[in-house]
């Protein structure tokens, strides 16, 4: 005990624990005796066989006493003394047992160790008859792969046999005998095998007797038992019966299989050649000198007889068919002798079949005969046969010949059912069956007198068993004669539905709950399961098995009886049997021939109480050979030990040898010297017990406190079984009490089953902590203190609730009719002696009196802390815990008088509003009825009564009244408006009113009930449990908090809902509002308006589909960005102002597969598209070839290079017929002022518009280059003076009117210039872009979002402080609304978003180093939408692919999308100049102090000292990489035609050779290369070498389409050139200065290797965005070169 550590072990004496005593018998010769020759070890287990014993110490050694033949030195085969198990030191053994003659032992690690006589392998090791010394046994798991080795936690020995528990609660068995449950018939079993019908249980606790076997089980869940057949496969009985009463059928499924086969979900029906498996077969020899047998694999004959045949068989097997005994398997003494060998093994098949037949019409008795032994394949040699009587009646074979003939007009189900209900039982109760003989002798194992029972006996035995089950071998439960006289009458099962049955399917039923918990309780999972099933198998000839039967087991069968009685401890002597509940009772059943069940009561085939003094509680039993232990609760806390069997007599000189034997529990006075006796152990004849002393008081408190404990369970189980059980069990309880209060009784009924069961685990586990080691850190009150005072709380509030609604007064009539007007049992639970108090009373203080062992729970721990040291922690630790009781119980007692208060209130109060108020959990707390608080200024005749509960403020006036609910009442004390000082503001969600109370007394009293009520309404805690519990009572509850409310007066939130964080009376912070409609808002709230960012929901019920708006909100209405999706399918996503569309947003309409599709993004105003805008409409347009999850804002494609080939450019319509993008200017949702459109087709305009059509001067350009400049009337009309050119060149000037493509009338001029050298001058040269929307006039609202966002009012002005706020609120916000984004719970971005909070210090002239840090900071701020600039630059991407992607994908835009990103570039590099004012304007120049390099954008420099600040080497890094793939696709288009006249010469010349290609090109020879080196080997250049000239140089300029920017396009192609520079100098080995005349041809000798499939594209894209300050360095003039090389290649010529 670890706590004794500090406290106890300084003066306790080892040998005061675990003090070991032996005896043996009772009275004289039962004098308990120290062992002789043992030390001061303390003793934690023993065990005892037939002549020997053993035990285990703390230290995990074991020892042995007694008799050992098995041993191999003859001197230690006897030893009084005990002897250390030398093989067994070190291994630290945890529990040992011990069989009739051999030994096993557990170590921490789960091996078993095995030793003793093994005659049987029940020391699983084979070929060895004898185990001199303790030997490892290997249990392994064969179904795991590899075969794992098992852990065992338990041992039990029987007298062949030997059982082991696993961790996994799996059983093991080994061995010989039926008692196995092994489906084998080769005995024995060596090799420890899993025995499979318990598999998917969870065994608990596992016993054995010399022939038999229990197992205590877990019981399984409800849901868990399945059973798929009608019939058993055995015995072919019914596994569910139907009984029919008058109004109703009781169905059951307690089917008993007397062959101990009880159905599995996988188990076969057993065919022919499986017979052998499933039934024991006699033994074809059996030797007297053996005690066990084997059972071999005999041949089965050409008729095997059936299961249920050889069983009956089993039991007589000297029977033949004329009922004489055969004296070819018996010798006159009794013995078995070998019979001739034949080749069947029974004399004659058809014979016995025939016998057989008849014998299974009459039913076994129900008190077997004791004498008559049933062999199992093991067979005790001294046991004699008895010869049960011949069967004599016939009728009820008759009876089943009446039943074959109803069978034929019924149908076979009801004869099956009438089958199932054992009607040969009740046949015979009319034919009686003529008494059987005595048997002609007896033994010490089954001996005893028959039984004669008539039939009014037999019936008193039935009803007297628990739950009135049959221990026949029928399985109905049979009640009453009546009923069993009724069930001979066929027509009875098919009679019509009576009438009472109808009228009572008409009335309202409550649920009745089960006084049982069910399993998987809560309490389950900390506290041990009393939810347990009892399962026996093996030999029943005494009726040990406890099925009412005396027939042996094969495979283990549950004990249906005790299935309700909460067994907790098993116990096996040798032929009898015992189970402990946790009620303190012992069942007992089996051999009783010398008194050791503990009764006399008649038959012992079925479990039945031990007959202990009246109020005795047992919680220890232990069984030997003949005598039962049973340890009890005695006076003084100090335990009793009874004594049950036979007496050992001593003296040899007497010569009768009688034996002599109790007739009843007697008490061993001498075992009350002993100590505190823990455990009990027997064997044998003998008797063993451990004791501990007294340690300053601590194990004395511990007794008391386990005593109390079991007391109180008994006392709780009395309760449930003698008043609550038959209360509930009442017909007219529910109409007598009503639906309301039935449910609180059966609510409260529910409780104190929990509370009982709970009470019952804790009882059980202060038992197994007496038998341990008794740690008080163990102590499961302790580890759990919490289930057991909510466990308590639950119950005082549902007894409570019943208080309140009057329920004992209305449940007093019930209980009185129930108990005949004698309350007697009543007064006596209710400890009450007065006979004149009410039985409202007597049931009153009966449902309280639980709550008063909380003290006692507090007295008692207390007591056990003062053993220890205070400063110690298990002292604290027992102290809290008391103190905890302690406050529970006072709590629960003023929660009590609060509940017969405010019964005593409704009393009183007003009929008409008492069915609106009196709710069970209200309780009053105080009310105005003496005028301590009225209503300032209310009228002179008005009643104002003010009512507090704990849950509400009712303000009641004639016969309204109002009700606030306090989770949402605020009270103020000093206010500003106060004229009185005895005034109190209430303020609630809608009201707000003052209340003047009469006096300061009334004021504080009031002020402070409200404060209080308030809180604990919030809490759900009172302020005295919490102080109990170490809590801090608050002077005034929270002014912000989290509650629900319903509005009612607000015309805008009527009967609407809100649940969420309220602030003064107003819905403040993160909240939940409903309405009735199924509109629901949810999201943040400010000032009782939605403000913040959140989520709308509205039903349209037309289209049986919701508008759903997510997004920001300020003042109650949608303001900022957010998302609405219409139940029209329409999506819209931008920016909202009073509730309306208001700044940039993006319009979807329907879907790509719907019938009017179309994409709107752009500027909206006051709900209407107004400003610039893209609208897209998809109705003629097919879809675009971007990814359907790109089709919104802020998508993008997955570029991760740039295209290669221009097939690829080209986006490539699925299907349909065209369609048109619109890029202009809107007003109110039309298209007016300038714009373009571009057709799927490739027809472009751009001009001007009104009123939604092209109206005015505007140009028209076809996809073959076909021009016309004029005027327009309509969309695609042409109306008006003009100039259409043709693709030549030619041209008309003059009017043209009509639609264009379908015909158009000219009057005018036609032009040729090309025939005339005089008209050349005239060919008309078309400028785009003159018409079209001016580049920084698009997207204004995007940029003046982004502006708003940093607090300007317009771009650039604001305070620059403000905007760095601005920006850290938008990335806080950011960062809460989207943590679960996956997104955004990346660690490089936390890291990112983390970095971003700091405000860079760029204060004073821009450095080099200030420049770069700026540099890097917009990098990062661009990587993340959270941040102002990155949410910009996002929408920025968003805007521009959706404008220049799809059929905005026209080499006709090229120039329009360059200028607009120059335009992005200008604007975004105003905002950067504003949050770092210090920053030049664009062209300024930064001194460099150092050489250290810039980044990759920063290619040049105008000189050496300085570096030129420019918006596009600060910008065009981040914004370009975003918007090339749109880009570049323009660029291909419109390079097209002369890229491919380009590719068709890089094809061809790269045909040849590299020194032929270099002699084409005009490239010096000493610039030719002689030898390269590839892959570090060298080669020598040959005419047909080829791509291996400058391969370097080509290689670096591959990677030109690799990057992005020009700035990393112009380094890729100065690093070219480095390379052919560096080859040249290898070549020639001296210094060398470029001309371009012999540069030029080299470099274009790389870039035709290099075989660039778009360098117009490059190059184009190069010269629109280049930065200006490079244009005239180095890399402009190199830049130069490639353009040459490029316009070189169209033009040279091939031949």
């Amino acid at each position: 005990m670890a706590g004794q550590d500090t406290s106890l072990k300084e003066q306790e004496n080892p040998q005061e624990r675990g003090i070991l005593h032996v005896w043996t018998g009772y009275g004289s010769s039962g004098i308990p005796e120290l062992l002789p020759g043992f030390g001061s070890k303390v003793v934690l287990q023993a065990a005892l066989g037939i002549e020997h014993g053993l035990f285990l110490t703390e230290d995990g050694e074991v020892y042995s006493f007694g008799s050992f033949p098995w041993r191999l030195d003859c001197d230690t085969r006897e030893s009084a003394v005990p002897i250390l198990e030398k093989t067994l030191v070190g291994l630290h053994m945890v529990s040992v047992a011990a069989g009739s003659y051999h030994s096993g032992a557990v170590t921490k690690d789960g091996a078993v160790y095995m030793w003793g006589e093994n005659s049987s392998c029940q020391c699983a090791i084979e070929s060895q008859r004898q185990v001199p010394t303790p030997t490892l046994v290997t249990i392994s798991d064969p179904e795991t792969s590899p075969p794992e080795l098992t852990q065992i936690v338990q041992l039990a020995c029987g007298e062949h046999h030997t059982l082991a528990l696993s961790l996994r609660r799996e059983v093991w068995a080994w061995g010989s005998g039926c008692q196995l449950g092994l489906v084998t018939a080769a005995f024995p079993v060596a090799k420890p095998q899993k025995l499979e019908h318990l598999a998917g249980r969870v065994v608990v606790q596992i016993a054995c007797g010399a022939h038999h076997s229990l197992a205590l089980v877990q019981r399984p869940s409800p849901h868990e038992k399945k059973q798929n057949s009608e019939k058993c496969h055995h015995c072919h009985q019914l596994l569910l019966t139907m009984t029919d009463k008058e109004d109703h059928v009781i169905i059951s499924d307690s089917h008993y299989c007397p062959l101990g086969v009880v159905l599995s979900e996988s188990d076969p029906k057993p065919s022919q050649p499986d017979l052998e498996n499933h039934s024991p077969s006699l033994p074809s020899n059996h030797t007297a000198e053996s005690h066990t047998t084997g059972l071999p694999q005999t041949e089965q004959p050409e008729h095997a007889p059936s299961v249920a045949d050889q069983v009956e068989l089993a039991q007589n097997p000297g029977r033949t068919e004329g009922g004489s005994t055969s004296n070819s398997l018996l010798e006159p003494n009794g013995a078995p002798s070998n019979p001739k060998p034949r080749s069947s093994q029974y004399p004659d098949e058809k014979a016995v079949k025939e016998y057989l037949r008849k014998l299974s019409d009459i039913s076994q008795q129900d008190d077997p005969v004791k004498g008559t032994h049933l062999p199992c394949p093991q067979t005790l040699p001294s046991s004699d046969d008895a010869r049960p009587a011949s069967p004599t009646s016939a009728a009820p074979s008759t009876f089943n010949n009446l039943m074959v003939s109803c069978a034929s007009v019924v149908g076979e189900r009801v004869a099956a059912t009438y089958e199932a209900l054992s009607l040969r039982k009740v046949v015979n109760y009319y034919y009686q069956s003529p008494s059987l003989p005595e048997s002609s002798g007896s033994s010490t194992a089954s001996g005893g007198t028959q039984h004669k029972e008539t039939r009014e006996e037999r019936m008193k035995i039935e009803e007297s068993m628990p739950d009135k089950k049959s221990f026949s071998l029928g399985d109905i439960r049979e009640q009453g004669s009546e009923g069993m006289c009724r069930r001979l009458s066929l027509p009875g099962l098919l009679s019509q539905v009576s009438p009472r049955l109808l009228r009572k399917a008409g009335h309202a039923r409550i649920k009745r709950v089960s006084l049982t918990p069910t399993p998987g309780t809560d309490t389950d999972t900390n506290l041990p399961s009393l939810q347990t099933e009892l399962w026996s198998w093996g030999r029943g000839k005494e009726g040990q098995l406890g099925h009412g039967d005396v027939l042996p087991r094969l495979q283990p069968l549950c004990i249906k009886s005790l299935n309700n009685k909460e067994v907790v401890q098993i116990v096996a002597g040798a032929y009898h049997s015992l189970a402990l509940t946790a009620r303190s009772q012992v069942y007992s059943w089996g051999s009783n021939t010398f008194g050791q069940l503990g009764h006399a009561e008649s038959p012992t085939v079925i479990p039945r109480l031990a007959k202990l003094p009246e109020g005795t509680c047992v919680w220890d039993v232990a069984a030997g050979q003949g005598h039962t232990l049973f340890l009890t609760d005695g006076e003084f806390f100090q335990p009793n030990v009874y004594y049950s069997g036979q007496q050992v007599v001593h003296d040899t000189r007497n010569t009768d040898h009688s034996p002599t034997y109790t007739k009843q529990p007697v008490l061993l006075s001498s075992c009350s010297k002993l100590g505190y006796i823990n455990s009990l152990f027997a064997g044998g004849q003998r008797c063993l017990a451990l004791a501990d002393r007294n340690i300053m008081g601590y194990i004395a408190s511990l007794h008391e406190l386990a005593s109390s404990e079991r007391k109180f369970h008994c006392k709780l189980n009395d309760m449930k079984n003698q008043i609550l059980r038959p209360l509930l069990g009442l017909d007219n309880l529910t109409s007598a009490l009503g639906s309301t209060l039935s449910q609180l009784l059966q609510d409260a009924a529910s409780k104190f089953s929990k509370l009982c069961y709970l009470i019952g685990q804790h009882s059980f586990t202060l038992n197994k902590f007496l038998h341990s080691s008794k740690d008080v850190k163990t102590l499961v009150m302790l580890e759990h203190s919490k289930v057991f005072l909510d466990t308590f709380k639950e119950y005082s509030s549902s007894v409570g609730n019943f208080v309140v609604v009057g329920g004992f007064q209305a449940l007093a009539k019930p209980t009185v009719e129930l108990f005949s007007k004698n309350l007697q049992t009543l007064q006596r639970l209710s400890e009450v002696t007065d006979e004149n108090v009410a039985a409202a009373d007597l049931l009153h203080i009966l449902f309280y009196i639980p709550i008063r062992h909380l003290h006692e729970y507090a007295r008692m721990l207390l007591k056990l802390a003062t053993c220890f040291e205070v400063a110690s922690k298990e002292y604290h630790k027992l102290q809290e815990v008391s103190c905890q009781c302690e406050a529970l119980g006072l709590h629960l007692k003023k929660k009590q008088k609060e509940a017969e208060y405010t019964y005593s209130f409704w009393k009183t109060f007003p009929g008409k509003m008492t069915d609106s108020l009196r709710k069970p959990e209200r309780r009053l707390i105080c009310e105005s009825s003496n005028r301590g608080l009225t209503l300032q200024h209310a009228g002179r005749f008005s009643i104002n009564w003010f009512i507090l509960f704990n849950d509400a403020l009712v303000h009641a006036q004639f016969s309204t009244h109002h009700i606030f609910p306090l989770t949402t009442l605020w009270i103020e004390s000093q206010f500003e408006e106060i004229s009185n000082p005895n005034a109190l503001k209430i303020t609630s969600p809608e009201e707000q009113f003052i209340l003047t109370a009469a006096s300061p007394q009334e004021k504080t009293k009031w002020l402070r009930a409200i404060n209080q009520a308030v809180d604990q309404a919030l809490s759900g805690v009172s302020d005295n449990m919490a102080l109990g519990l170490g809590g801090v009572m608050r002077v005034e509850p929270p002014i912000s908090r989290t509650a629900s409310y319903t509005f009612y007066k607000d015309p805008r939130l009527k009967e609407a809902t809100y649940e969420g964080r309220w602030l003064a009376g107003k819905p403040h912070g993160k909240g939940v509002l409903r309405w009735p409609d199924g509109r629901s808002y949810s999201g943040d709230f400010k000032n009782g308006l939605e403000d913040g960012y959140g989520e709308l929901i509205v039903p349209c019920k037309a289209l049986k589909k919701n508008d759903h708006y997510q997004g920001h909100w300020k003042e109650g209405k949608m303001h900022g960005h957010g998302i609405y999706k219409y139940a029209t399918g329409e999506v819209y996503e931008g920016s909202f102002q009073d509730n309306m569309r208001h700044g940039h947003g993006l319009l979807r309409s329907g879907k790509l597969t719907s019938s009017c599709p179309s994409m709107f993004i752009g500027q909206w105003a006051q709900d209407k598209k107004m400003g610039y805008g893209v609208f897209d409409d998809i109705t003629r347009t097919p879809a675009i070839t971007c990814p359907a999850s790109a089709r919104r804002v802020g998508w993008s494609w997955p570029w991760t290079s740039r295209v290669p080939s221009s097939v690829q450019l080209r986006d490539q319509p699925v299907g349909g017929t065209g369609g048109e993008k619109y890029m202009g200017m809107w007003l109110d949702d039309a298209r007016h002022g300038n714009g373009v459109v571009v057709t799927q087709f490739g027809l472009y305009y751009e001009g001007a518009f009104s009123n939604n059509k092209m109206a005015g001067n505007g140009i028209l350009l076809s996809e073959d280059d076909t021009s016309f400049e004029g005027e327009f009337s309509d969309d695609w009309i042409l109306n008006g003076k003009g100039v259409l050119t043709m693709a030549n060149g030619d041209y008309f000037e003059g009017t043209f009117s009509g639609e264009w493509g379908a015909g158009i009338k000219v009057a005018g001029m036609y032009f040729k210039p090309n025939l005339y050298d005089a008209d050349r001058e005239k060919a008309r040269v078309l400028k785009l872009g003159k018409l079209a929307v001016d580049p920084d006039e698009k997207w204004k609202a995007v940029f003046e979002e982004c502006w708003s966002q940093l607090g300007c009012e317009s771009a650039g002005q604001g305070d620059v402080f403000r905007a760095w706020e601005n920006i850290a609120v938008c990335l806080t916000t950011g960062k809460r609304q989207h943590k679960d984004s996956p997104d955004f719970r990346s660690r490089s971005h936390a890291q990112t978003l983390e970095s971003l909070e700091i405000i860079p210090q760029i204060v004073g002239p821009i450095t080099l180093d200030k420049y770069e840090a700026i540099r890097k900071y917009l990098i990062k701020a661009c990587d993340t939408p959270l941040h102002p600039l990155g949410n910009l630059l996002e929408t920025l991407v968003a805007v521009y692919r959706m404008t220049y992607v799809g059929v905005g994908a026209n080499r006709r835009l090229l120039q329009q999308a360059v200028n607009e990103i120059k335009s992005y570039l200008t604007r975004i590099f105003q905002l950067v100049r504003f949050l770092f004012p210090d920053l030049p304007d664009g062209g300024s120049l930064i001194p460099v102090k150092d050489k250290k390099p810039l980044g990759s954008e920063e290619g040049n420099s105008s000189d050496n000292g300085s570096q030129m600040i420019t918006s596009c080497s600060l910008l065009l890094p981040v914004l370009l990489p975003r918007l090339y793939p749109p880009l570049f696709t323009l660029y291909a288009l419109d390079n097209e035609r002369e890229e491919d006249i380009y590719w068709e010469c890089v094809l061809r010349l790269n045909k040849q050779p590299d020194l032929a290609l270099l002699g084409f090109l005009g490239v010096q020879q000493k610039f030719w290369p002689i030898t390269v080196f590839v892959l570090g080997e060298k080669i020598e250049i040959q005419s047909t070498t080829k791509d291996v000239c400058y391969a370097s140089a080509v290689e670096s300029l591959q990677q030109i389409s690799t990057t992005f920017t020009p700035a990393d396009k112009l380094k890729v192609i100065q690093q070219t050139f480095e390379e052919i520079t560096q080859e040249v100098l290898t070549m020639l080995q001296e210094d060398f200065l470029w001309s371009m005349d012999d540069l030029f041809p080299v470099f274009l000798y790389v870039v035709l290797r290099a075989r660039i499939r778009n360098l117009g594209s490059e190059v184009h894209l190069i010269e629109d965005l280049m930065d200006p300050s490079v244009q005239h360095g180095e890399q402009g003039i190199m830049f130069t070169t490639l353009k040459a090389c490029y316009y070189q290649i169209q033009h040279e010529k091939l031949t």
